[in-house]
């Protein structure tokens, strides 16, 4: 099942409501630093790792608190939701309360951001989600810089109602944001055109390291818009593959993450063979990163 088909096709609970997601959110409320107090020094480790469950979808799909319960058993301590496969947020609560998981996160479609809004900022509420993030804009919602436009204009005032509600917005990039469109590229647009405040920004470091754009630049312009990231490694043949198996210098990334405003580190990988043993590879990598 491909991104576009599972936002399509994936209802997450709520009497039918779809929080549904895509994988590849601000400060409204707690959230643990990135690492232990100190600052960023040779020997620095990652205090918390996360997971984006679009990784594991295929086992959520058929058996939900056993495929959390293995999240769990391989390390991790935050998960980012891609929808909640018919499970209440009561429910979802109670489960990772039980495993000592938190979910900091949430990807949410555009369709549900705009026409279920209430009822995402209700269930992020009841989970304890700190971020919203909209995770994808399909192939026709952004055919031109209007196009981006427009959704700019639509993140703010969604960032502006979540924001009241004591959530922060957030968007997470592919690699089509850094093509350009009659000269412009639309992930700068986005960033202009966004209030720094209300809009936030999940940097994929697959899909920007793809692109051929440097995240260290990007962390430089816009120092502290990106609290969230996606972590997953790409091979010498570009291809997706577990954290530290790959080409991407996270050491050098994350170094940077006072910069950034980097607070939140989600593994993923968008179609791995065996999503267990992909999450446990990279969890093993970074559990023993020192940057």
């Amino acid at each position: 099942m491909n991104r576009r088909t599972f936002i399509r096709s994936s209802a997450a609970g709520l009497g039918g409501l779809a929080l549904l997601g895509a994988g590849c959110g601000g400060e409204g409320g707690s959230s643990p630093s990135p690492a232990e107090p100190g600052a960023m020094t040779n020997g620095h480790a990652l205090a918390r790792i996360g997971v984006q469950l679009y990784t594991v979808r295929s086992i959520l799909e058929n058996d939900f608190v056993g495929g959390i319960e293995k999240v769990a058993a391989a390390g991790y301590d935050e998960v980012e939701f891609a929808g909640y496969f018919d499970h209440s947020p009561a429910d979802v609560k109670g489960l990772l309360d039980r495993l000592g998981l938190t979910a900091p996160s949430a990807h949410v479609g555009l369709d549900a951001l705009k026409n279920d809004l209430e009822a995402v900022i209700e269930a992020a509420r009841v989970i304890g989600h700190q971020f919203v993030v909209c995770p994808w804009l399909a192939e026709d919602q952004r055919q031109t810089l209007d196009d981006y436009r427009g959704h700019a204009a639509f993140f703010n005032e969604a960032g502006r109602r979540f924001k009241d509600a004591g959530i922060q917005f957030a968007y997470h990039n592919h690699d089509f944001e850094f093509v350009p469109i009659d000269g412009q590229m639309p992930y700068d647009l986005l960033l202009a055109e966004t209030d720094a405040d209300l809009v936030k920004m999940e940097l994929d470091l697959y899909w920007i390291a793809y692109a051929g754009q440097d995240p260290l630049a990007y962390f430089a312009k816009h120092p502290g818009r990106f609290p969230l990231c996606h972590v997953k490694d790409m091979s010498a043949e570009r291809q997706m593959v577990p954290a530290g198996q790959g080409t991407i210098d996270f050491a050098a990334v994350f170094a940077q993450s006072d910069e950034a405003g980097l607070r939140h580190y989600f593994v993923e990988h968008d179609n791995a063979e065996d999503p267990i043993q992909s999450i446990t590879a990279s969890y093993t990598y970074l559990h023993t990163l020192r940057f």
